[in-house]
Formats: C-alpha cells, structure tokens, sequence
C-alpha cells in the first residue's frame, strides 16, 4: 500500500488529504485557514489535522499554493535587474525600475543582428546589485538563438554571483517582451519559493516523513523541487488547475467541466478525456502577460467570503473579498455584541464602504507612502472589530470612502461585512461559525432591500447560483459577454441552458447550492465526496499528467529543406532531415515523460502517450516553417507494491 499526501495553500483554506493507491481511496482530510503573510502555519495546523501515524506511512507529497500568483498581485516580490538585449520595441511601464536595454539580439533566423554590448551589461550589473537580488534577462529572438541570453548570463553571475534567470529558458514562444515579463517574474520568485519550498521540506522532514515532494503548475502537471525552485513562475494558478484535476478524481469522470467556488473566486474549467483544455495564450496575472502555460479558465470576482453590499437598493456582490461576520464573531468574542448595537450609516454615507454590517481591522502590513489623513485613519482602527462609528469619534470625522480604499488596497487594513457564507449560515445549511451574528446582519441589511432576514438571505442564495451558472455557460460562450448571459437567468422563461458534458462542483459549501444549479442548468450536476478538499486532492492527483513541448523550425529560411533546430527542454539540437528531427523530438517528449513517471513513483507502463503535431507553412507554398508537438502523458494506474 503507499499513501500520498496533497497539500492546497489556497486563499482562504489550507487543506489536506491522503490517498491511499492504487485504488485511490480517500482516507484523511483538514481544513485549516490559510494564515497570511507566510502560509506554512496554516500547513502545519493542517497536517497536525491528520493522524500523524498515517502522515509516516506517506511516499509523495504535493503541493499547491498561492504563493507566487499573490506575490505578484501584491507587488510584494524581490527586487529583479532586468536586462533586454536587442533594439525593439518597450512598453514604459516595464515592471521594475531596475533595467538596461542594450544593443544585441538576433533575428527571425537565428542570426546575429548586432554585437552584443558587454561593456553596458556589465555597467548595468556593476550598479544594480546592491539594489537587486536577481537578474533575468530577455533577448531579442532568443527562441532562435539564444546565445546572447548565455552569454548576459555568464557576465552577470561572474560580477555579482546572484542567480539569472534567462527568457529563453522558460518559454519558446514569440514575444520578446512577455518573456521578458516572465523572466522577470519567475526571477523575482526565486527568493521567495526556495524559502517556502525549504520551510515545507523542513516541515514534512521534522515529521520523519521520507516522501518525494512536488509542486504543482498551471497547466495540471506537477514539478520536482529543484524545478519548482528553478522555474517559480509556473506555479502561478496551480489552485484552479488543482480544482479542475482534483474534480475528474473525484468525481472518477476524464471529461467534465468544473465549478470551483471558492474564498475569493469562483473558477470555470474543462478537462477532456483527463487532459486539462490550455488556454492559447500565456497566463496573465495582474495585468501582465506572461508566456506561462496555463489551463483556460473563466474568472469571476465572486466567491463565499464577497462582499455583500446595498446602496440605492440594489444588491452587490464584491468584487473585494471580506471577513465574513460569522467567522469574525467566532474569533473576536466582543463582536458579536458590537454588531447588534452598530447603527445604521445615514443614506448619504451608504455605499460599497460604508453599511450597517461594515467593520474594519488593521492587519501587520507596515505603513508605507501614506498622506497625513490616511495615516489618522489607520491610526483609528485596531487590531479588534472597528466600526465606522468609532473611526468617526477618534478622527472627528467619517473616513472618506477613497482613503479606506487605499488602506485596503495596501493591505494595512481589512474589511468585515455580511457574505453568501453568512447567507447559508442564516438558512441553517453551513453553520462552521457563530451564525448568530450572520443573522443579525441579514436583519440589518434585510430592510434596505424591503425583506424579511431569511427571506434576504435566500435571496442572496439565489442570485449566488445564478452568478455560478453564468460563469459556467460564459465559458463555452465565450463570443457572448457574461452580462447578456447573467441577464438571461434573471428573465421569467421556460428556457434553459443545456451543457453536454459533466458539471462538477469543487469548493467548500458547495452542496448548498446543488439544486439550484440543478434547477438553472440541464446537465448532470455531480457533488463528489470530499469536494470540499477538491483543490488538495487535485494537487496530488496532478502527478499522474506530464506535458512536453517541443518546436522544430528551419536553420535558415533561407534553405529551408536543408537544416532543422530542435528547441526543447533539453536545449537546441539541429538535424538535416526534417523527419529525423519530427522522430528525435517526439522521442525527447517521450523519455522526458517516462522518467518523470519513474521520479513520481508511477508505472511508466502504465502511461497513456498522446501526441499532437501542428505544422505552419508558409503561405502559398508548401514550406514548412515551425513544427510544434506537444507529448501529453497520463499515468492510469498508480504503482503498487508486492
């Protein structure tokens, strides 16, 4: 028997389970709330969840977490030098203030397009290193020939000794400048995984656990450790990846489409035939594109713990993420009381900031770049519950809605307001916290939407699962905005949509809205055990999917028929016959899956090889000018011992 153990870090839970294989029985799992900034205590209390004899028994960890996707939106990563070879075209807005352009590069051929400047590389380097932790650098079509990209990275690591991350290493798309961006990020997150991923090896360790550990990506797969620690960037999204794996586990269905609902999000998916569908494009994540291989999602700012707000009579959700009151009252014990006594905010006041369920704590984030005025306000609240009215009585004023805003922007404070988890807490169907206090908001907000508190609260139920199912349709519609389709679930009509695949629902409470979804949607809507620990058991179900690319384009376009480079993980390989460089390849996608398996603990016989080629020729000739193949591998059984 081997027991495996999946670990989810994820926004607002941190959860555990154990699989035992080869019959992929679940026989533990913990929720614990994911602590911030560092989430390794929320791990910890975790696996102090589970029985600590059956933690020993463990062969494989895997992990997910949102680390390096809430590094990155909270621009709290490590400084990075970047440096961009080549004379090309640069957004202003580069994400760091530490960078140099200098003259190099090549062009589509792979050929030298000018010298590269050492002499400004090595400037650059000489200045920036008191100021930077690591480098990445990204050179003008690199994919072709990314000698300069070496070469910057030999210069660099001779002056400063700091780690540099190289564009080419990380993706073989088009697009200087979004390999640039991923460069710069996955170096940024270098720092910051190795600590994480060392604090959780530490951690299994000091259990006496002796399991091989993994990370898991965007794309569904997962990642040893010394490539997670190399490749930091591909971590970003592993959570809804994990939902979307851990749903076809679940579930035990290789096609279906996946409803993840969450803390913060709600996310839509498809798996086809246990192959996760990948978006066409690299995963964008705050504003940046990247050229990260991810899993096509739709997203919406909707989760369990949205903020619910009322202003001019209409209910809102979110899009900012809050504490819910039930959760709140079980962990401050006075709470409870300042809400029933909290007055109404005149109609003037009302708004997304300012409600009668409304109140605010100050986080640990240290001040930084505040006005006078923010500062006063920050000043006023406290680590405790703080009300509007307090703030007003310590300021002699009521916050401006702005400054709050920027407070919360920054982290340095967090709001407290009535959620759809405070809504099923008033129904009865999830009572984990003090549901006393999500009663007495429905009963404060109840009137401004001229209802009773149950009847408010079913209605927040309600219009929840209709968000959840325009999410679903949306994503198959994707021509059609999700407005149009959201309107459509509110018309009084006999229509319904109708999806040909299995839905599966992933997330905590989620079985409180299985009929509803089952009354808006004709589908086979499925509620899996252990779908509140869907994400984690994705994380490890993950390692049984290796995905490799790999691209062969022409020497020279020149003579095109006459010489063949072969771009893969393993490097540049050249052949002068495209048939050998077609076989060379998918052997490399191959050997690379197999020994991935054996590294997992996974029988490679048992591993289903599914291989796609996609040639682009030349317009109006029969020249082929880029071969791209993916080698997809599916391990169907776990390996058991004798």
């Amino acid at each position: 028997m081997k027991l495996n153990l999946g670990i989810d870090a994820g926004g607002t839970y941190t959860d555990a389970v154990v699989v035992k294989s080869p019959d992929d029985t679940i026989i533990a799992s913990y929720k614990a709330l994911t602590t911030y900034p560092d989430p390794l205590e929320g791990i910890r209390e975790a696996l102090d969840g589970i029985d600590q004899e059956i933690l020993s028994q463990v062969d494989v960890v895997s992990v997910s977490t949102t680390l390096s996707t809430n590094t990155i939106l909270e621009g709290t990563g490590f400084p990075v030098g970047l440096i961009l070879v080549g004379d090309y075209f640069t957004r202003s807005d580069l994400p760091t203030e530490h960078f140099a352009q200098v003259k190099g590069g090549h062009d589509h051929k792979g050929f030298e397009a000018e010298q590269l400047d050492e002499n400004a590389v090595k400037e650059f380097a000489r200045r920036a290193k008191e100021n930077v932790s690591a480098f990445a650098v990204s050179s003008y079509f690199s994919i072709r020939n990314p000698e300069h990209e070496l070469r910057v990275k030999e210069i660099i690591r001779k002056i400063t000794g700091m780690p540099v991350v190289c564009a080419h290493e990380l993706s073989q798309d088009l697009g200087a400048f979004e390999r640039a961006v991923t460069a710069f990020f996955n170096a940024q997150l270098l720092p910051i995984t190795e600590k994480f991923m060392s604090s959780v090896e530490s951690e299994i360790r000091g259990r006496g656990m002796e399991s091989k550990i993994f990370m898991l990506k965007c794309d569904g797969s997962v990642i040893g450790i010394k490539g997670a620690l190399e490749r930091p960037i591909e971590s970003i999204f592993s959570g809804p990846a994990g939902s979307l794996v851990g749903a076809s586990f679940l579930s035990k269905k290789d096609s279906c489409a996946v409803i993840d609902v969450g803390g913060t999000s709600t996310d839509v998916s498809v798996i086809r035939n246990d192959v996760p569908e990948m978006s066409d494009s690299g995963a964008v994540v705050g504003g940046w594109k990247t050229r990260v291989k991810a899993i096509r999602m739709e997203t919406s700012a909707l989760g369990g713990d949205s903020d619910i707000w009322i202003a001019s009579g209409k209910l809102n959700f979110g899009p900012r993420r809050v504490i819910p009151l039930c959760r709140a009252a079980a962990q401050f014990p006075k709470f409870l009381e300042q809400i029933a006594t909290n007055p109404m905010p005149s109609k003037a006041l009302l708004g997304r900031n300012f409600q009668p369920t409304k109140f605010y704590i100050r986080t640990e984030y240290e001040p930084l770049e505040l006005t006078d005025l923010e500062t006063e306000i920050l000043n006023a609240i406290s680590p405790e519950p703080t009300s509007l009215k307090e703030i007003r009585s310590r300021i002699n004023k009521y916050p401006a809605s702005k400054h709050l805003d920027t407070l919360m922007q920054k982290r340095l404070i967090q709001p407290i307001s009535f959620t759809p988890t405070d809504a099923l807490h008033v129904l009865g169907e999830y009572t984990e916290y003090n549901a006393e206090a999500s009663r007495i908001g429905a009963k404060h907000l109840a009137p401004l939407y001229k209802m009773e508190a149950d009847e408010f609260a079913s209605h927040v139920k309600r219009e929840f699962a209709k968000n959840m199912a325009a999410d679903l349709v949306s994503f198959f519609l994707e021509k059609i905005s999700r407005e149009e389709i959201r309107n459509i679930f509110d018309a009084e009509s006999p229509i319904q949509f109708k999806v040909h695949v299995p839905v599966v629902l992933i997330g905590g409470p989620v079985v409180a809205y299985l009929e509803e979804m089952k009354e808006l949607i004709d589908a086979e809507i499925i509620l899996p055990e252990f779908a509140n620990v869907g994400n984690a058991a994705g994380a490890l179900a993950a390692k049984g999917i290796r995905r490799v690319e790999i691209l062969i384009r022409p020497a020279s376009m020149a003579a095109p028929e006459w010489e063949f480079y072969v771009y893969s993980e393993k490097g540049r390989e050249n052949f002068y016959e495209y048939e050998d460089a077609v076989e060379h390849a998918i052997s490399i996608g191959k050997d690379t899956i197999y020994e991935y398996m054996k590294e997992a603990d996974l029988d490679p016989d048992s591993v289903k090889i599914d291989i796609k080629k996609d040639e682009v020729l030349l317009e109006g000739h029969d020249t082929i000018v880029e071969t791209r193949i993916v080698v997809m591998g599916v391990a169907e059984h776990i390996e058991e011992d004798e």
